[in-house]
């Protein structure tokens, strides 16, 4: 009898902990910063040219509203923009990334980190391409 009692209470407690332990595991909602292109090449530019930009463009594919948290370069030439405000699930963002050739002449590759409360906390964006030395006089 006392064995019996002791069998149920231990299967009650046992039931309890994988109750709680599914409801504290369970994914009630998410964001997420999906980005169907990731990289941009501008091929060959100008160093006398001027600074270019390039725009990325992300939807929130989660459910709940996405929040851009940070958005930083690798080097200061490179100069991310970001929207403030949260983004709500499946409406669209733009990242703005503007990159300053002068004084940068050869190849270049540059990342910006994308910084979210999404599932996908970081996702890094990337520009590359060819700075044409100007003209010296």
């Amino acid at each position: 009898m006392i064995m019996r009692s002791f069998f149920k209470q231990s299967l009650l407690v046992i039931a309890a902990v994988a109750c709680l332990t599914l409801l504290m595991s369970a994914d009630t909602g998410y964001s997420q910063a999906t980005f169907p292109v990731k990289s941009h090449d501008f091929g060959v530019i100008k160093e006398e040219g001027g600074p270019v930009s390039t725009t990325f463009e992300f939807v929130n594919t989660g459910n709940k509203p996405l929040i851009i948290v940070d958005a930083y370069a690798s080097c200061g030439c490179t100069r991310p923009e970001f929207p403030t405000k949260p983004i709500k699930p499946g409406k669209k963002g733009k990242i703005k990334v503007t990159y300053s050739p002068l004084g940068r002449p050869g190849a270049f590759r540059k990342t910006v980190k994308v910084v979210t409360n999404g599932r996908e906390k970081r996702v890094t964006l990337t520009i590359e391409g060819t700075v044409k030395p100007g003209s010296r006089k």
